[in-house]
């Protein structure tokens, strides 16, 4: 049995600033450190079948590594990518990222939809994963702005 997590977000920026704020790698550090120290290192290759990698976490610990593959790509309002995620303790799982972003006036609603945890519990350390990201996201996108 697998488990999945809604996040839902409005963020006072343009769909397309909210989106290309989502994956550039220059904006990772801010959107996944949880400290000023962490090392956060990001590629991204956006096209449909690209990869997107990000790894991330303390700099005297293993860190996390997502590798993403881009299935479905429509900026500034849809993204969907199948990620497999390793954790630092080794163990990995895949799941499946949608991404919707809806404007609404001079804010967009942030949708993120993430198919495929393997437990209740590590869906609920993502939730909380990226309501940290959201936020931060939200944090930058308006600096763009």
């Amino acid at each position: 049995m697998s488990h999945g997590l809604t996040v839902e977000h409005t963020i006072d920026a343009t769909p397309e600033v909210v989106f290309d704020t989502f994956i550039d790698p220059d904006a990772q550090h801010a959107l996944y450190a949880d400290s000023p120290d962490w090392i956060v290192r990001s590629e991204c290759d956006l096209r449909v079948g690209g990869r997107w990698t990000i790894s991330f976490g303390a700099p005297d610990a293993e860190p996390a590594l997502e590798v993403n593959v881009f299935e479905e790509i429509d900026r500034p309002r849809r993204l969907v990518y199948r990620s497999t995620m390793t954790l630092p303790d080794g163990s990995s799982f895949e799941s499946t990222v949608e991404v919707s972003l809806v404007a609404e006036g001079a804010t967009t609603r942030l949708r993120i939809v993430q198919e495929g945890f393997p437990s209740v519990e590590l869906r609920d350390e993502f939730r909380s994963g990226w309501g940290s990201i959201v936020a931060q996201l939200a944090r930058v996108a308006r600096t763009r702005s």
